[in-house]
């Protein structure tokens, strides 16, 4: 595997590398992220990774400080994963002079569900992902679900915009007792650790609920954030929503995701399930 450090230096390799998949991240790499290499492989000639912790998408407050960074480690598992290159810049690299262009998705994709809670997320994200789109030119690029609204954006973003890049969106990774992989679960106490996976649970109700001809979703959703808040949650929402735009969705309208963001202790935790 070949670490590249520098536009120029990845831009100059790539020129040879033919079909080029690209999978985005910001480090500290579980099981989830290797999942999406192994499926890069077989959309591309070369699978080139990014690991860049991106200061734009963090809010004042937010962990940008303390995200962890396991660059050795990280280094390992992609060579490991049989990832051809890596492309990991520093700040002055992706920003030599500050970001004076920024990508805007709409208010009514951008500042619902994750984007009220933390405003101008997906306005860094989107700015940074069309910057090493830039930078890469991939023809293929993989986002995993778990970041449901995320994908979503990105999706909209290279079409409204006509970017020859397919997108790929790779199933949620989970562990034995079903929560979803994430960085962030490192932050967790054991007895957290423990309860997490009701995040999972209650989705799988919802779905259930909702298969079964039950669209009170009002209902659904309170019930369920109900149930976080009983067991010592700080839920931000719960929400069946459509997959396509995350909008609210019509009476007996199919196509539908349930999507579930809340704090246990000081870690947020997201999730989501495809009904």
């Amino acid at each position: 595997m070949q670490i590249h450090s520098t536009i120029a230096g990845l831009r100059g390799t790539l020129k040879t590398a033919g079909r080029v998949a690209l999978v985005p991240t910001m480090g500290n790499l579980h099981d989830g992220h290797i999942a999406l290499m192994d499926q890069a492989r077989n959309h591309g000639d070369s699978v080139v990774a990014t690991i860049f912790v991106n200061r734009l998408q963090f809010r004042p407050g937010e962990d940008f400080e303390k995200y962890p960074r396991t660059f050795e480690a990280d280094c390992a598992r992609l060579a490991a994963a049989g990832v051809d290159h890596l492309f990991a810049p520093d700040e002055a690299e992706m920003y030599p002079q500050p970001q004076g262009y920024h990508i805007d998705p709409p208010a009514e994709q951008a500042n619902i569900l994750d984007g009220e809670f933390r405003p101008g997320h997906f306005r860094g994200m989107a700015t940074v992902v069309m910057k090493l789109f830039q930078i890469a030119q991939p023809q293929v690029a993989l986002f995993g679900k778990k970041d449901y609204q995320q994908l979503m954006i990105i999706r909209n973003m290279v079409r409204d915009l006509n970017l020859p890049i397919e997108i790929v969106g790779g199933e949620t990774i989970r562990a034995a007792d079903g929560l979803a992989l994430s960085s962030r679960n490192g932050y967790l106490t054991e007895a957290e650790r423990r309860e997490a996976p009701r995040l999972f649970e209650l989705l799988t109700k919802v779905v259930v609920e909702l298969r079964s001809g039950n669209r009170d979703l009002p209902l659904l959703e309170r019930d369920a954030m109900d149930l976080l808040k009983a067991n010592n949650w700080l839920p931000d929402y719960v929400a069946v929503r459509k997959k396509i735009d995350l909008q609210l969705p019509a009476a007996h309208e199919s196509g539908l995701v349930v999507l579930a963001a809340a704090r246990l202790g000081s870690t947020r935790l997201i999730d989501n399930l495809e009904v």
